[in-house]
């Protein structure tokens, strides 16, 4: 039975204060959503919950619709809640949608910690953490690589080093469900009010950590294929209580992650390091004379497969020809809605490491 407490799930003082100078409206955060409909979790139970016209309506970026740990203000007293604000948000988990024209879909809201997953058989792919990494940088959430299924591993250590090469600054922590190895670490994230996504390919193991984190089989699971490829089992995002406080939000695999927005300099920490050494402060490094990534490729400091992961993601996201300044804004912008957004994220921020510590 899940409880009720909005502290468990996460609420923090300034979201409690803004509920409480609505007395009109409720409190509430949303722990799934399908077709537009929501479960929600406020201080009297479940509920379902839905757009009001106005809401919908007056809505041009859909990115700022309720997502999967958003919290809304509700109103109505009966079964059915009707959404009437989306509290500011402290990060986005988001990606761009397959389609005509691409469009914004939220992944998350609200994520303290990511974990990104990634199985060690013929899943492991460094640029596809690249783009995991640059995603949840981003976000403004804090990732944390987790190497599922190390008991498939053709080359373990060979296989932490590569991914150690390019999670620069990020704990790593391998697991393997068949050998019940790695899942302690993994708890020491865990916390009261700590929310901590799961993201990664389809088949690499999400469920399994999950439900043995939570100590339930709450999410199905299923076997590998023939092909070494773990079949699909989530279907929809999903916020689940853990027993001791500290919320986890599974996610559909994705078989193609579109990057909307990515955090490409923080990502690629080692080539900005290299770049100050360029002759030319805006240098591509594609043929300016004296510039210092490509000479680290030729004296083999650099790996080019890197240096190229990081010229198709600055190209996808936009950011050639943009300042940091400008960058920055655009970051704002999307998680945010601006810097008084920000601003108000980074006071949550600082009242959620308050209580942990304290």
């Amino acid at each position: 039975m899940q409880s009720h407490n909005l502290h468990l799930w996460g609420a923090t003082e300034r979201q409690l204060t803004e509920s409480a100078s609505q007395p009109h409206l409720h409190l509430a955060r949303v722990i799934t959503q399908e077709r537009g409909q929501y479960t929600v979790v406020t201080e009297s139970g479940e509920r379902t919950a839905m757009l009001s016209g106005k809401f919908l309506y007056a809505t041009e970026d859909i990115s700022t619709l309720p997502a999967v740990g958003d919290w809304i203000l509700l109103a109505g007293d009966d079964d059915m809640g009707v959404v009437q604000q989306v509290l500011p948000r402290t990060s986005l988990i988001a990606r761009k949608a397959v389609g005509m024209p691409p469009r914004p879909q939220v992944i998350a809201a609200n994520v303290d910690i990511v974990f990104i997953c990634m199985a060690m058989n013929a899943n492991f792919n460094l640029s596809r953490l690249e783009r995991y990494l640059a995603v949840v940088w981003e976000s403004n959430a804090k990732p944390v690589v987790v190497l599922t299924k190390a008991d498939l591993a053709p080359d373990l250590e060979h296989q932490i080093e590569r991914a150690e090469s390019v999670a620069i600054g990020v704990d790593i922590v391998t697991t393997s469900a068949t050998e019940h190895t790695g899942f302690e670490r993994l708890r020491q994230y865990l916390g009261t009010g700590v929310t901590i996504a799961f993201i990664g390919s389809s088949g690499v193991g999400k469920s399994t950590l999950v439900n043995t984190l939570v100590g339930s089989e709450v999410l199905k699971t299923s076997h590998l294929r023939n092909d070494d490829q773990g079949r699909h089992t989530t279907t929809h995002r999903e916020a689940i209580l853990l027993p001791g406080g500290g919320v986890l939000i599974d996610t559909p695999g994705m078989r193609e992650l579109g990057i909307e927005s990515a955090d490409v300099d923080r990502t690629f920490a080692d080539i900005e390091e290299l770049a100050v050494s360029c002759r030319f402060n805006d240098c591509t490094h594609h043929s300016e004379p004296g510039c210092a990534v490509r000479a680290a490729v030729e004296t083999g400091d650099l790996d080019h497969r890197r240096l190229e992961s990081y010229r198709k993601l600055s190209n996808e996201v936009g950011y050639a020809g943009k300042s940091s300044r400008q960058i920055g804004e655009q970051k704002l912008n999307r998680i945010f809605g601006g810097r008084s957004g920000a601003k108000a994220a980074r006071k949550q921020f600082k009242e959620k490491e308050r209580l942990r510590s304290g």
